[in-house]
């Protein structure tokens, strides 16, 4: 009588134990998430370290740069980049202030370009706080970083 009962338990329990796994609901059922130019608000710092290659920037020859600053993104597909740019380890400009525009679309990819200077592909975290970029023009210029948000303003 004990087998009798401990057979009819096994299969319940496995029903059980399946049935509970299979309620539960899996990564495939999860939102995507779900940008749009808002996502990007307010300043974001970076810095940049790289070799440029010609024709990027007029160099002739490969040419170490790097660059900081910050992005100010409205939320409206319009920004403010301020940057300081060092080429060959002379400065080339200093707290220098361009607009740019940039997009981003539902799935959080988007681009920038900054006004007389480079555009580059973003990857942008769903929450707005950080995003990934990486240089796509001019040709030549090879670099990328993740500028974090450091004010919603």
């Amino acid at each position: 009588m004990k087998h009798a009962r401990l057979k009819a338990a096994i299969p319940i329990g496995l029903f059980v134990t399946v049935g509970a796994l299979s309620s539960n609901p899996g990564y495939a059922q999860a939102q995507e998430p779900q940008c749009t130019l808002k996502t990007l608000t307010g300043r974001y710092v970076f810095s940049l370290n790289g070799t440029l290659m010609p024709p990027a920037f007029g160099v002739t020859q490969p040419t170490w740069a790097s660059a900081a600053g910050f992005h100010i993104f409205n939320g409206d597909g319009t920004g403010t980049s301020v940057v300081t740019f060092r080429l060959a380890g002379v400065t080339m400009s200093q707290d220098s202030a361009s607009a740019l525009t940039y997009t981003v679309k539902s799935d959080c990819t988007g681009s920038y370009t900054v006004s007389g200077g480079p555009s580059f592909d973003i990857l942008v975290a769903p929450d707005g706080d950080s995003l990934a970029e990486i240089a796509t023009a001019p040709p030549g210029i090879g670099v990328s970083d993740i500028s974090q948000r450091v004010s919603r303003k």
